[in-house]
């Protein structure tokens, strides 16, 4: 897996396969990319900076566990 963040578009881009992209789904903030087959090439997550920082504030923030998940 590669990652790339971009800082002034703010994407973390993280690129699974090396394939072609056949086709993207988005959800919210996030951008699933697939290839022919329909297995994920790619993830993109938009406004990474806000939508990751909110994240892991949560995941700090609760008890030590395991799993943590957020809402």
């Amino acid at each position: 897996m590669k990652a790339r963040y971009d800082r002034e578009g703010d994407t973390l881009d993280m690129l699974l396969e090396d394939k072609q992209i056949h086709y993207a789904e988005e959800h919210g903030q996030i951008i699933v990319n697939y290839d022919e087959r329909g297995k994920i090439v790619e993830i993109e997550i938009l406004n990474a900076s806000k939508l990751l920082s909110g994240f892991l504030t949560e995941i700090l923030k609760a008890p030590e566990r395991r799993i943590v998940e957020i809402i």
